[in-house]
């Protein structure tokens, strides 16, 4: 087994059983393993998805808008790079009064309440109802219905009374989330009203402009770390402008106008004993450094990052070389700079997996025999079935030893029964699993951006497939032209022709596999009636509604060709209320332009 396959084998399994309320390791242990990932791999389908809760015996919910994971800034240097990109995008659509929130990050465990149901994060799309939870004594902090949040137990409660038995508090916290079966200290917690649910909102905040933020960022922290009697883990900082959060965006790991800030780690010195070269999914030939064994903020560190080969060039890194690392929010460490250069540069001419001959793409060393190289079509199976996510068995062991015996497509490995696995090396049991998980992906029901994010296409990860599945259907897409596709806003010239060069050399695939009969949930498909009055609005839904979940009204809307958002912005064109609708968000309503409407009155408005 790869080091890269055990890495994230071990991440699965420590994510599980944190998620559990059983935690293997230590949050930072944990972190530094997701940053040792993300060194060798940085395309790997783990790190572009929210880390997956599972909870037996609850129901799941599908989240109206995806709950996502935030991205990290550990030094200024990074804040102030997040603050350029802001004020980039601002500048761009003409916010002239760019302003900042921070407020403190949360160690607990994230949900969603809208007063109806009260439900995890899971995956980021589905989550877990778990409603349950208030009626064994969470407290929902300002009542049902403010949406996101986190649950948590109060710090000085969990350090007088449980820090002898849990190691963390958020352990305690996933425990009474997961068992129906609460120990003594989980009871008495809860009757003590000290488990809560801290709706975002309702946290306290800093609020100013980009300059009184970066310089005034440390005082920031410790005044609002002061006023939080719950564990936190760093500051967020995101944007207050509706209209550019909605310009900026999301990817299918985080939202772009949103950043996590934590403080800067330790520094140390380490001797370089070797540079090894690993092949990614789309091509990149990383370098990673293999170091003396060097102590670092509680870890032993082995690999550090190099980046990219024009980083090995310039700043002739190989063995020998000394360098200074630095650990930034006690995770895997990153190169800070190079205190000594090696005499011994090696830069690898030829692909280490399939022996062809590399190419230059500015700093980065690329593989361009794309659909021949090994690694790289192990990489692209493996991010089929991860990308789908409805089905087992297909690790990148399974994948790699079917590759070899020549099942090296997609289309191949569809066509394989129970008795072709057997004859490859597979046990009676492995290849009975193996040849149902083939039949199970494609009956059981899959999203239609979910399927076409599946297939790797280049610019089209989760997020933008989700955009551009709104706009054409697959058996459209395979035939687009980039120059219909940079009409979707956020796509660009090179991202529109990138898709339709990577759409082209697939097409045959693509159009086998659609020709299988896959279960396709055509959730985002083009309106029924483009006459209708509610196609191409940006619409939100705000409230209890009666006469059915908000989930449904929101995907019945996006099927008649609406823009569902999650907050009023001057692009909202109507706000549809059910039941116990905030004051503030009718009044910003008023005060974009938009159309206030009530449930009964949207019924009629799509019923005409």
């Amino acid at each position: 087994m790869g080091n890269l396959e055990i890495l994230v084998k071990t991440l699965k399994r420590y994510n599980r059983a944190y998620r559990n309320g059983i935690p293997l390791v230590s949050d930072h242990e944990y972190d530094s393993l997701v940053e040792e990932l993300r060194d060798l791999d940085p395309a790997h389908p783990f790190l572009a998805s929210v880390e997956p809760e599972k909870f037996t015996d609850k129901i799941e919910i599908r989240h109206p808008v995806p709950m996502l994971s935030t991205e990290k800034a550990y030094t200024n240097e990074d804040l102030e790079r997040f603050l350029k990109r802001v004020k980039k995008a601002s500048d761009e659509i003409q916010i002239t009064d760019l302003r900042f929130k921070i407020t403190p990050k949360l160690d607990g465990l994230a949900g969603r309440d809208d007063g109806t149901f009260f439900t995890t994060r899971g995956n980021g799309e589905v989550g877990y109802e778990i409603s349950s939870s208030i009626e064994k004594g969470v407290i929902p902090v300002g009542g049902r219905g403010l949406g996101l949040g986190e649950i948590v137990i109060s710090n000085s409660y969990f350090q007088e009374h449980l820090s002898d038995n849990f190691e963390h508090p958020r352990n305690m916290v996933a425990g009474i989330i997961a068992s129906d079966n609460l120990n003594s200290l989980a009871k008495q917690a809860l009757e003590n009203k000290v488990v809560v649910f801290i709706p975002y909102s309702t946290l306290p905040t800093w609020e100013g402009k980009a300059e009184d933020l970066i310089h005034n960022i440390g005082r920031i922290t410790s005044d609002l770390a002061s006023k939080t009697d719950y564990p936190i883990d760093g500051m967020v900082v995101e944007v207050t402008n509706d209209a550019l959060k909605e310009y900026m965006g999301a990817t299918s790991h985080h939202y772009r106008w949103q950043i996590a800030f934590k403080t800067r780690g330790e520094t140390s010195i380490a001797i370089v004993e070797d540079i090894k070269w690993q092949v990614g999914r789309t091509g990149n030939v990383t370098p990673v450094m293999e170091i003396n064994p060097v102590s670092l903020s509680g870890a032993t560190i082995k690999r550090v990052t190099a980046h990219n080969a024009g980083l090995i060039k310039k700043k002739r890194i190989g063995p020998g070389a000394e360098i200074e690392i630095i650990r930034s929010g006690e995770v895997i460490p990153k190169l800070e700079k190079v205190i000594k250069e090696s005499d011994f540069i090696t830069i690898p001419e030829e692909c280490p997996e399939c022996g062809k001959t590399l190419s230059w793409s500015n700093d980065f060393l690329k593989c361009d025999n794309r659909f021949l190289c090994s690694a790289q079509i192990e990489q692209r199976i493996n991010h089929w079935f991860k990308t789908l996510g409805n089905t087992d068995w297909f690790g990148i062991k399974t994948i790699n030893k079917i590759v070899t015996a020549g099942f090296d497509s997609l289309e191949k490995i569809y066509e394989m029964d129970e008795k072709q696995f057997i004859e490859i090396g597979f046990g009676p049991v492995q290849s009975k699993n193996l040849a149902n998980a083939i039949q199970t992906s494609k009956t059981k029901a899959i999203d239609d951006w979910r399927f076409l994010a599946a297939f790797g296409i280049s610019g089209l990860g989760k997020g933008d497939s989700r955009k551009i599945i709104e706009h054409f259907k697959m058996e459209e897409l395979i035939n687009a032209k980039s120059i219909d596709i940079m009409k979707i806003h956020g796509f660009g010239e090179i991202t529109s022709e990138l898709i339709e060069n990577d759409v082209s050399v697939m097409r045959p695939t693509i159009t086998h596999m659609m020709s299988l009969g896959f279960n396709i949930d055509i959730t985002r498909d083009k309106p029924v009636n483009i006459n209708n009055r509610i196609s191409g609005k940006g619409i939100v839904f705000t409230g209890k509604m009666i006469k059915g979940p908000r989930e449904d009204m929101q995907a019945e809307a996006r099927r008649l060709g609406a823009i569902v958002q999650s907050s009023v912005s001057g692009r909202t064109d109507l706000l549809v209320c059910g039941e116990s609708v905030g004051a503030s968000k009718i009044k910003k309503a008023e005060k974009t332009g938009a159309l206030i409407i009530s449930e009964n009155e949207y019924y009629d408005m799509i019923k005409g």
